[in-house]
């Protein structure tokens, strides 16, 4: 059985750990053995493991610069998430065929981030784009999409969501681990209130609250407006760190009244199958949103700025309605939107572009690893 070396060294858990698992599944479709190098600290990963990762053997390393000691001296197949380190690079590269998926748009990268890698693939065409401007030209011509890896059931609808914390603390941060520690002693005298839809229209964000989102500018233009419209709401599903947070509260201040934090939820499909819409947050530092794909295939339409990634995963008018960036109009498009959306026949309905949702699945996403190490050789070189 060919093995491919996965390196996945980021300590917290988000999108890129999500798609790696993703990856791991579709390679061991194929027949494909994964051993996977993990930060010691990231411990979800024997969770993960135990739970849905039986073909994969975990490695934990202190860092990334112990990953050469732990390879075998014969040439394999090495595929990072992100790039390694230069010299790290440097020295694999002669012997070992070294692969890279590249997670983050590379406009804010030094364009030499991926040399000395045999391909790099991207997880969108806006990434894929980013790479070719950067003048990468071993980037795999083909984006490996991530998977809407969530199955709706028809009780989502009726399960309770409770209200979680909104934090997820940063613990490298001296605020943040002291405040971690002092939640726990608070929150059993929280009340935990059931989430139960208000007003006509829900708008919801489901995602981690992390800078890349850039919330906070994206509500400062907004929150004015829907402050316009007390018939919508805006529900916040998931958490981040103390700074995210405040600034987030902070920007939404002019809809106050009408925004609820519910904390992370470990169900999503119980909230898309409750809420109405979910937002999208700027586009320029996402790679693909993984939320995005999952509120549609649980039909649940999403609200998204036009531009890529979101104006290639979700189609205008039927999995999800696209408006002009608001620090392009100062929101003038999203005002008309929420004008548009007091109609509901005129609400998307996802489940109806089959074809569509078929993009992001698992058995696409082996389809096209399938096609790339096919032109690669790496089944009949690498064993």
């Amino acid at each position: 059985m060919p093995v491919c070396y996965q390196v996945s060294m980021n300590p917290y858990f988000g999108g890129g750990e999500v798609y790696t698992r993703f990856l791991v599944e579709a390679l061991a479709r194929m027949g494909w053995q994964t051993v996977l190098f993990v930060h010691r600290k990231a411990t979800y990963w024997q969770r993960l493991q135990r739970l849905q990762l039986s073909s994969c053997t975990l490695v934990p390393l202190d860092d990334v610069a112990d990953l050469e000691r732990a390879l075998p001296d014969a040439p394999q197949v090495i595929l990072s998430h992100g790039p390694l380190p230069l010299g790290l690079r440097q020295r694999l590269s002669p012997r070992h065929c070294l692969l890279a998926m590249v997670h983050m748009p590379l406009y804010d990268f030094a364009a030499d981030s991926y040399e000395g890698y045999t391909k790099v693939f991207a997880v969108s065409n806006y990434v894929l784009q980013s790479l070719h401007d950067a003048g990468v030209s071993y980037a795999w011509h083909e984006p490996w999409y991530g998977v809407a890896d969530v199955v709706p059931k028809p009780e989502d609808a009726l399960t309770p969501i409770y209200r979680n914390s909104r934090y997820d603390w940063d613990r490298r941060k001296g605020r943040d681990l002291l405040l971690s520690k002092l939640e726990p002693l608070i929150q059993p005298f929280l009340p935990r209130p059931i989430f139960h839809k208000r007003t006509p229209l829900t708008l919801a964000l489901v995602s981690r609250l992390t800078p890349i989102k850039q919330f906070p500018l994206m509500f400062r233009i907004l929150a004015p407006i829907l402050a316009e419209f007390p018939d919508v709401s805006l529900e916040i599903f998931g958490a981040g760190g103390y700074a995210s947070v405040r600034d987030l509260r902070k920007a939404l201040r002019p809809a106050h009244k009408q925004v609820r934090f519910w904390g992370f939820q470990p169900e999503v499909t119980t909230v898309y199958a409750q809420v109405d819409f979910v937002l999208s947050g700027l586009p320029e530092q996402e790679a693909l949103g993984l939320n995005i794909l999952e509120a549609q295939a649980c039909n649940c339409p999403v609200l998204a700025i036009h531009a890529p990634p979101f104006s290639e995963t979700i189609i205008h008018e039927r999995t999800g309605l696209l408006y002009t960036d608001p620090r392009q109009d100062q929101g003038a498009h999203f005002r008309n939107l929420m004008l548009q959306l007091q109609d509901k026949s005129r609400w998307p309905v996802p489940s109806l572009e089959p074809t569509h949702l078929q993009k992001f699945t698992l058995e696409s996403l082996q389809q096209r690893i399938e096609r790339a190490f096919a032109d690669l050789g790496l089944v009949s070189t690498y064993h």
